[in-house]
């Protein structure tokens, strides 16, 4: 399987297990927290494979970046969450570099 499908996988993991942590209100709904749980484990189970062909410092940036864009909108959409101009700013920032990398990736 192609590197990229597998970060973009580990990736949606990743988010998964943030909103669920969400959810689990500091771990008092137990169950989300296990979910959680699975989720992040999942993540770096399949986020693996793709370090074995790209480059550590990109795939992480990658990961971290649009991990970051991605749960900044789930806390907005589903929690209600508010965000300054400069928040927005600084999380497109985020989201323009993390599609840089992938630009200028060669793998």
């Amino acid at each position: 399987m192609n590197a990229w499908f597998f970060l973009a996988l580990a990736i949606t993991l990743e988010v998964s297990g943030t909103f669920l942590l969400k959810l689990s209100n500091g771990f008092e709904k137990w169950q989300w927290g296990a979910l959680s749980i699975a989720c992040y484990s999942a993540c770096f189970w399949v986020l693996a494979p793709a370090m074995k062909v790209l480059p550590v410092g990109v795939v992480y940036a990658i990961w971290a970046g649009v991990g970051i864009v991605a749960a900044a909108m789930i806390g907005i959409v589903a929690f209600d969450e508010k965000l300054g101009a400069i928040q927005y700013l600084c999380i497109a920032m985020v989201l323009v570099g993390a599609v840089g990398l992938r630009i200028t990736s060669n793998a």
